[in-house]
């Protein structure tokens, strides 16, 4: 009986609406996403501007959600790049009592910006 409830929810038909959402993959993170949101994802080398597709693992409104394995077919998701940016400053600090050994680094992770134009059902 499991298996025919799990088989009815990958079949339903999710229409597209404005509370439609998806789940992208990028840099080996997974992202939750709404059309007209900014997210900001690991450095992609791309101009401001340039558009961006991304196939989706999950989509869904409020009523039914479809999942894939591991994609979904004929489900795109658009972005456009808003440019790139830097994150905060992370200072690692090493220590090692009695030995006189300290080392201070600091750190700022590269993101690339984009916004998400439209999700293709």
């Amino acid at each position: 009986m499991a298996s025919e409830e799990k088989t009815s929810a990958k079949t339903k038909k999710i229409t597209p609406s404005s509370a439609a959402f998806a789940v992208i993959e990028s840099g080996s993170k997974q992202y939750l996403v709404k059309e007209g949101q900014t997210i900001q994802v690991e450095l992609i080398e791309l101009e401001e501007g340039k558009e961006l597709n991304f196939d989706a693992l999950l989509v869904g409104n409020e009523k039914e959600v479809k999942v894939g394995k591991p994609f979904l077919s004929g489900v795109k998701v658009k972005t456009k790049v808003k440019g790139d940016i830097k994150g905060e400053k992370l200072i690692v600090f090493k220590y090692k009592p009695k030995k006189n050994s300290r080392t201070k680094n600091g750190h700022r992770q590269k993101y690339t910006e984009l916004e998400i134009v439209k999700i293709e059902i």
